[in-house]
């Protein structure tokens, strides 16, 4: 596996181990006495688990399986790739501190958009990958 999808792979099991951890949280409030906080990390599991667990998942196995190219380096040239895992765990941790009660919206819109630059970065890398079964 390309060290880039370790990387990947990797930064979404913690996502996600930090994401269930506040579904526990917010399911036990359910049952106990439900103060405001509780309620207050609903924003939060949603983006852990959305962007921070799915998406770079969804990146870092996309990276390794997409058809290889048969000269040059075999996956493209990295810049791209690991730039979007930068954008998006940047993105995830400002739009994470965004949720905060009291912070206002700037760090959730600029955590969005520095996600979706990553998304869009590993787009144009994977987009020449993505070729018809058979097709050279």
């Amino acid at each position: 596996m390309p060290k880039l999808s370790v990387w990947l792979v990797r930064a979404s099991l913690v996502y996600f181990g930090i994401g269930i951890t506040l579904g526990a949280v917010l399911l036990a409030g359910r049952g106990l006495a439900n103060g405001p906080w509780i309620a207050g990390l609903r924003p939060l599991h949603a983006e852990l688990l959305l962007y921070g667990w799915t998406l770079q998942l969804i990146m870092g196995v996309a990276y390794w399986i997409l058809p290889r190219f048969r000269t040059g380096p075999e996956r493209g040239h990295p810049t791209l790739p690991w730039a979007a895992f930068g954008l998006l765990n940047l993105g995830v941790l400002l739009a994470a501190l965004g949720t905060a009660p009291g912070s206002g919206p700037s760090g959730m819109l600029l955590g969005r958009g520095l996600e979706t630059l990553g998304a869009l970065a590993f787009v144009a890398h994977a987009l020449p990958r993505i070729k018809a079964f058979g097709t050279r």
